[in-house]
């Protein structure tokens, strides 16, 4: 039998089910290597193996009952700014160092439901807000590969566990690219979910209000497509979810052939000239070409964005939404807070309401543009990450395509599709440099299934 870090986390909810082994039994393979390759990695900040054993063996014990668990002791990760019940939770920050969580998310009591078992909670930039995945609570997460490089951010300790073996899946939360280019950095399947199909009703105050969702990250698209299948829901809570439940059925469509007749296209800077380095899109433009070769038909065009969308164009929400709830803690406790951050909640103070109704304003052109876009396309296609992996101490590349990079070059082809509430997943896409990148698969709002399902296919043709 092959160890259980090797198997798709479907392969562990069938084997625990059909008794081939226990949830105990899993868990402990789990905590063992947690407990060889995290401290390498610090990815996983919260962890106590006893409550680890201790979940395990309530799934045991509620099979043994009768009950039908679809997700029988699958391990899973949870991000340091998802509430878990009686966990300490900071969301990276020191102002939350001492807070304990009153209740589960929504998204985690319902993996408690399908039988899941919280193997830990993962390491994130503080707030959330950084591209990068460090904090002045724990410090650094590693990259899996190389430990002298970062994941990215700021999800990286849930990529960086998931890559290394530590847990079959793993929970974050993405704003402007969170879960996906850490993913397309440690070469995972990482998916931005439509906005609303995955319930977020309660837990810390949001200062990406309206953009940020739950992110699923996987080792494949199949794993992936399956876990979002399972949370997809509705909660009349959370003012984003749809009026009605969406049935996705995106596992299933992952399994069967992706339709000749999509239109598809493929744009390599994404219409607003970003740059990118050279080898990274070659290996992104040879995956676009084996969709062609397999007999597919792709088109090279771009979106119809409006102008003054270059790099992070809603900056200013963020740095307005945390300036108004980290304003007053700022005045008084500015070294408990790290400096990156501190700068962006100062950002924040500067920003009127004249420029928070412009920008308000340009998302309604942004999501307008990308409609009509899809008027005439089914799926885009487009880079994660411009860059490979950098150095540790670098809050991002320097240079990128050659040409000095901006704070947020890295990340310039993620944030659009948040504004939009549109699905976007990145899927590996082979190696540059010995290190992973990912290509970018974005469809309209609710057509995650679709997203999947191409996601599955360039998975194949790889």
């Amino acid at each position: 039998m092959n160890a259980p870090h090797t198997w798709t986390a479907r392969d562990c909810a069938q084997r625990v089910k059909a008794r081939e082994l226990s949830a105990v039994e899993v868990a402990r393979h789990f905590i063992e290597r947690v407990v060889q390759l995290n401290p390498a990695l610090n990815a996983i900040v919260q962890f106590d193996a006893e409550t680890v054993i201790a979940e395990a063996r309530r799934v045991d014990e509620r099979m043994a009952a009768g009950e039908s668990l679809p997700m029988a002791g699958v391990p899973v990760t949870i991000k340091d700014n998802l509430w878990v019940e009686g966990r300490t939770v900071t969301q990276g920050s020191r102002l939350f160092a001492d807070f304990v969580a009153p209740r589960d998310a929504w998204v985690v009591a319902r993996l408690r439901e399908l039988g899941a078992v919280m193997l830990g909670i993962t390491n994130c930039s503080e707030f959330a807000c950084k591209g990068v995945t460090e904090n002045l609570v724990y410090g650094p997460t590693r990259h899996p590969m190389d430990n002298t490089l970062t994941p990215g951010g700021s999800s990286g300790g849930a990529v960086s566990a998931l890559a290394a073996g530590l847990g079959l899946l793993a929970l974050g939360t993405d704003a402007g690219g969170s879960i996906r280019r850490p993913a397309a950095h440690c070469g995972l399947v990482g998916l931005k979910p439509s906005q609303g199909v995955i319930p977020h009703p309660w837990g810390f105050a949001e200062p990406n209000y309206g953009v940020s969702v739950i992110g699923l990250a996987a080792r494949n698209a199949g794993d992936c497509a399956w876990l979002l299948d399972h949370l997809a829901g509705f909660d009349n809570g959370d003012p984003s979810a749809p009026p009605l439940s969406v049935a996705l059925q995106a596992h299933a469509t992952t399994a069967i052939e992706t339709p000749r007749e999509l239109r598809i296209a493929w744009s390599p800077q994404l219409g607003c000239g970003y740059a990118i380095d050279a080898d990274v899109l070659s290996a992104l433009t040879e995956r676009v070409n084996a969709l062609r070769e397999a007999g597919w038909s792709v088109t090279e065009t771009d979106p119809p964005w409006p102008d003054g969308i270059r790099e992070y164009p809603l900056a200013a929400l963020q740095h307005a939404g945390l300036h108004t709830l980290y304003g007053d803690a700022l005045k008084t406790r500015r070294h408990d807070i790290d400096p990156d951050l501190a700068a962006q909640i100062d950002a924040g103070a500067a920003i009127t309401p004249d420029e928070v109704a412009r920008v308000l304003r340009l998302r309604e052109r942004i999501v307008a543009g990308l409609s009509r876009f899809f008027d005439s396309y089914d799926l885009l296609l487009c880079p994660t990450a411009p860059v490979t992996a950098w150095p540790l101490s670098q809050i991002g590349p320097p240079v990128i395509g050659g040409a000095p990079a901006g704070p947020r070059g890295h990340a310039a082809f993620t944030p659009l599709f948040n504004y939009c509430g549109v699905p976007a997943c990145s899927v590996p896409a082979g190696l540059v440099r010995g290190l992973p990148v990912g290509l970018q698969v974005v469809a309209p709002r609710f057509e995650d299934a679709r997203v999947l399902q191409m996601a599955a296919l360039v998975e194949r043709l790889s």
